[in-house]
């Protein structure tokens, strides 16, 4: 991912958030040929100065059939992000898109049956507990949930490089960033985050 220096962020509570609210991301390799596969990403923090991405993808899926350990793959995360026109600055000049993103480079450990019914479990929580009758792992039988696992591959990738873009348009004059942020409020949901974020920015004076 090409990050100018104005648009790149070191701010790794930045890059949890991103990947919490932005979990159906694209895991991509190239050990036989490029592949990319949606897949639902968490965050595993049991170690915090160690976390790693765990994921799992279809075991009918080719790019399961060829991932093995110590291959490198990326985890593409896109967080919010909408158009920018250009009838909104001052100004000529050209219309654009502010997004964030996190994309990490990492090397693949394939999961144990006991690693990935933990995963399972952690994943269904998470989205589960939300339901008005909620259905945790448990609840299946473990018998059930051990026979569908049987056509998964579980995957942890441990991070060796990392990059967080926040474009939100820092390279704008306070005019016309302030007539941004007024055009995204009235928006639709994506454009609000934006806005929101864009705010933040101009508050802790990181512009």
């Amino acid at each position: 991912m090409f990050i100018p220096k104005l648009y790149k962020s070191e701010d790794i509570n930045l890059m949890k958030e991103i990947i919490r609210e932005n979990s159906f991301a694209l895991l991509i390799s190239s050990v036989d040929k490029i592949r990319a596969t949606h897949s639902m990403m968490m965050l595993n923090e049991d170690n915090s100065e160690n976390a790693y991405i765990e994921t799992h993808i279809s075991r009918a899926n080719p790019q399961a059939k060829v991932l093995k350990n110590g291959d490198e793959v990326l985890c593409d995360f896109l967080g919010a992000h909408t158009y920018i026109s250009s009838s909104w600055y001052d100004h000529i000049n050209v219309s654009t898109w502010n997004y964030e993103a996190v994309q990490i480079y990492g090397k693949v450990e394939l999961m144990n049956s006991e690693e990935l019914y933990n995963h399972l479990e952690k994943l269904t929580y998470k989205y589960e507990k939300f339901q008005k009758c909620p259905v945790m792992v448990k609840d299946m039988g473990k018998d059930f949930v051990e026979k569908e696992m049987k056509g998964a591959l579980g995957l942890k990738i441990i991070p060796t490089e990392i990059f967080i873009k926040q474009k939100l348009s820092q390279n704008r004059k306070e005019h016309d960033f302030l007539n941004i942020i007024s055009n995204l409020e009235n928006g639709d949901e994506n454009g609000r985050k934006i806005a929101d974020k864009m705010k933040l920015l101009k508050k802790n004076n990181t512009l």
